[in-house]
Parts: C-alpha cells; sequence; structure tokens
C-alpha cells in the first residue's frame, strides 16, 4: 500500500515550540491532515502489534533542499499515519530512499509486508 504525499515544506524541520511561529503550527496542521486523509483512502491493513516498517521515497521537485534534513520534515507525516491507523507512531520503523530532482515533489510512503 502507498500513500502519496506533497513534498513537505522546509518549515517542518525542527519543532514547533510554540513561539509564536504560527506559520509553523499551521503548515504542521496541514501536513499531518493530509497524511491522515491519504492514509485513510490508501486503506492499509496493518496488525495491532510489533513494528510498522515504512518505506519512504523522497522525490524533490529541484535540489535547494539537504537529504539529511529531509526526514526531519516527516514528523508531521507520520503522525498522521498515525492517525489515521490508530496507533503511536513508536511502532515505525522507517527507510528512507532518496531520488533525483525534477517534476512535482512529493513523498511517496510504502506500508511494507501489509
Amino acid at each position: 500500500m502507498q500513500i502519496a504525499l506533497p513534498f513537505p515544506a522546509s518549515i517542518l524541520a525542527g519543532h514547533a515550540k510554540g513561539n509564536g511561529n504560527w506559520a509553523k503550527i499551521k503548515a504542521t496542521k496541514e501536513h499531518r491532515e493530509w497524511a491522515r486523509l491519504a492514509t485513510l483512502e490508501a486503506c492499509p491493513n496493518v496488525s495491532g502489534e510489533g513494528d510498522i516498517r515504512l518505506h519512504i521515497r523522497f522525490m524533490p521537485a529541484n535540489r535547494r533542499g539537504d537529504r539529511v534534513n529531509f526526514p526531519n520534515r516527516m514528523k508531521p507525516y507520520f503522525d498522521g499515519i498515525a492517525d489515521a491507523l490508530r496507533v503511536n507512531d513508536s511502532r515505525f520503523l522507517p527507510s528512507y530512499e532518496f531520488c533525483a530532482p525534477g517534476g512535482v515533489g512529493q513523498v511517496v510512503v510504502e506500508v511494507v509486508g501489509e
């Protein structure tokens, strides 16, 4: 099962600590909801316990980002996926793939071994 999402915005890197960073808080909520809805639409089937393996494929639109920081931007997406699956995101065991830039930026999350 695959979940296709917009490439996570750079504003999502790091934590929104409520220091008047309303733009980051808004972006975090939007990305979390996008992930929740996309996961519900994909209808994944996960077991009731144990690790949930996720393979994340980053497909940036251009070279302006830093691959080292891409996984840091995923937290709202992981939270939204966990919300839809009704699990704690501590069960996620992610692996990452970084594709060459080009096209429309997106992230594809695959739930491995459904």
